[in-house]
């Protein structure tokens, strides 16, 4: 899950703030130094480059969970990624404002609540379905800070997906585990607004970096509670960085540079193609086939996400036409 730059309130007010970018001022943006198209697809790539590697870390995470649990491998992850990330971004501590490290701390604990309840979901149901549900908080942001009325019609078609995933009341599902997803979905919610605030008020990846430390620390007693001295095996410590990079070092930053250029409310609805990827990644990692009907959940979830991108895209032309 992600990265950081626009700054953005929940609120529909803030989110209308001339803090936040328009689409058309981060297409605008995004194009110095090459042509409008080449550099509207930079952030995107960035995005989809993420949420591949997100999803098939997260995969393997599954794997590493008989081993030291859910929140064992949580801990793996951040403890790991807030390693790295302090060794190659080597953050300044000096010269923060009060607010910036209100920011960080807050940035790091939406973290560290949306890994934890997300890895509690999916060592109870399916990867794909759980990341359906999760993202389902990305998407509510987008309809909040669009303010639009055509987002409804949106949201209703991914409502209506996510009926089907649940065969009409979820009662095929753990319900402990449907909590869990949504839950995180809250927090991804959360995530995407201060990883953009954080992006702004840290140079490079520095913010991350910190909050990735309070994460962790957040979380070590947890891990350790639960799974002790396994931590301390090699071979566990190893499958925990493989996930650490791919679930949390590469598509953090890859989002962070993305957000910069980005709107964080178009960045939210973006990450409402992974359900795809996490379905992908369950079935060629956990050998999680999906049938019928939650192929077909799945992907009104994500025509949702589309119908959504392309009113963004739409309503960020129609002001640049208009400011000509």
């Amino acid at each position: 899950m992600n990265l950081p730059s626009a700054d953005r309130s929940p609120s529909v007010a803030a989110a209308a703030s001339a803090s936040e970018p328009s689409l058309a001022a981060a297409a605008e943006s995004a194009t110095t130094g090459g042509s409008r198209g080449l550099g509207a697809l930079g952030p995107v790539g960035l995005v989809l480059a993420g949420g591949i590697s997100v999803q098939f870390g997260g995969a393997l995470a599954v794997t590493l969970m008989p081993r030291v649990g859910a929140l064992g491998v949580v801990t793996l992850r951040l403890v790991v990624a807030a390693i790295v990330l302090l060794l190659v971004c080597r953050p300044k501590l000096r010269g923060h404002a009060r607010a910036d490290w209100g920011t960080v701390v807050v940035f790091g604990i939406t973290m560290a609540g949306m890994n934890g309840l997300f890895y509690q979901s999916v060592a109870r149901i399916p990867l794909g379905t759980a990341v359906t549900l999760e993202v389902l908080g990305p998407l509510a942001l987008s309809v909040v800070t669009s303010r639009r009325a055509v987002n409804l019609v949106w949201a209703g078609l991914a409502l209506g997906g996510v009926f089907l995933l649940g065969g009409g009341g979820f009662s095929g599902l753990d319900p402990v585990g449907v909590a869990f997803a949504v839950s995180a979905g809250a927090m991804w919610a959360a995530y995407i607004i201060f990883s953009a605030r954080t992006g702004r008020r840290f140079p490079q990846a520095d913010g991350l970096a910190l909050a990735m430390v309070v994460a962790a620390v957040l979380f070590l007693p947890l891990g350790i509670v639960e799974s002790g001295t396994k931590l301390l095996v090699p071979a566990t410590i190893g499958l925990g960085a493989a996930v650490a990079v791919l679930s949390s070092v590469l598509p953090y930053t890859l989002e962070l540079l993305a957000l910069r250029r980005l709107p964080a409310a178009t960045f939210a609805i973006m990450m409402s193609l992974e359900p795809a990827v996490a379905a992908t990644a369950g079935f060629l990692v956990l050998d999680q086939a999906l049938s019928v009907t939650e192929a077909l959940a799945i992907a009104l979830v994500i025509a949702a996400s589309m119908g959504a991108v392309r009113t963004q895209v739409g309503r960020g032309r129609g002001k640049g036409l208009d400011a000509t």
